[in-house]
């Protein structure tokens, strides 16, 4: 016989607990970026989905933006076609481009859609292409159609969100010549958390945070400031690939955000301990 871990009055405990926090967020726009390493394991990715579910069902207004690089790279793989990068931005030329719009705007949207609807969410998927809401431009012409962004339009966004669904967007766009671009996940959700005053960020990833010693995932910065992050790049602490994440947080905060979250997203339930428990997670950037 399995015996649970907590009795009905610790339940009810937690629950009594997280109010203050529910109060705090109901009817405010979080948008939570989630990709990568964090998409893999499918046990984990229905966590995520049902913390999202619980989330919207408790009066947040959650707006989810996905990624879905190794899927990217898998079907590549397949297609006997090589992944290659530079700076950390996939090199995209025309059939990478349709490789790309397939698997996020196709399969890895539906999919998520799929999980949050079974978990009681409702949930619509777009791309950055529906109703011209990502507009981009080439960014740099050794990367094909890596794409610029050059135009937020929220729209398709807040009406859904006014209708009560989540929106699902996979961060492909669009230019005026009808071209596709792969827009970086992390770029597209901090300005699109921005150009809708999002209450918060929350950047799911593969590492703790920001860490001072980055062999060290027990020397967790838990908060930071955008003049403490300027600091942190001059003493060699945020580095390599923490240097774009920080760069779109602080973009974020700038474009209006109150506040962003870099965390973990292979921890079970940390968008739940991040936004309804006083412990938090991860590092949270703030203006």
């Amino acid at each position: 016989m399995i015996t649970d871990m907590f009795s009905n009055a610790e339940r009810a405990q937690v629950l009594t607990e997280a109010l203050p926090y529910i109060k705090r967020y109901n009817g405010k726009i979080v948008v939570i970026k989630y990709g990568g390493n964090a998409m893999i394991d499918e046990t984990l990715k229905e966590q995520v989905m049902e913390d999202i579910a619980l989330l919207w069902l408790v009066g947040v207004k959650v707006v989810l933006i996905h990624g879905g690089g190794p899927e990217i790279s898998d079907l590549m793989k397949k297609l006997g076609k090589e992944a290659v990068f530079v700076d950390g931005l996939r090199v995209t030329d025309k059939e990478t481009v349709d490789i790309v719009q397939m698997v996020l705007a196709g399969k890895v949207n539906k999919s998520l859609v799929t999980l949050l609807q079974m978990k009681g969410g409702h949930s619509v998927g777009l791309s950055g292409m529906d109703g011209g809401m990502i507009e981009a431009k080439v960014k740099d012409e050794r990367l094909g159609f890596v794409g610029e962004i050059t135009k937020i339009r929220t729209r398709p966004v807040t009406d859904l969100l006014e209708k009560n669904y989540i929106p699902v967007i996979s961060t492909v766009a669009s230019d005026h010549c009808g071209n596709t671009y792969n827009i970086n996940g992390d770029t597209a959700a901090a300005r699109i958390a921005g150009a809708l005053e999002a209450e918060r960020l929350i950047m799911m990833t593969d590492v703790p945070g920001i860490l001072k010693d980055r062999n060290d995932p027990n020397s967790l910065i838990p908060e930071i400031t955008v003049s403490q992050a300027h600091e942190l790049y001059e003493s060699g602490v945020i580095s390599g690939g923490m240097i774009p994440k920080v760069d779109c947080c602080i973009e974020a905060i700038r474009e209006g955000v109150k506040n962003v979250t870099i965390m973990d997203g292979r921890v079970p339930h940390s968008i739940l301990m991040e936004l309804l428990t006083d412990e938090g997670s991860g590092t949270m950037v703030t203006k």
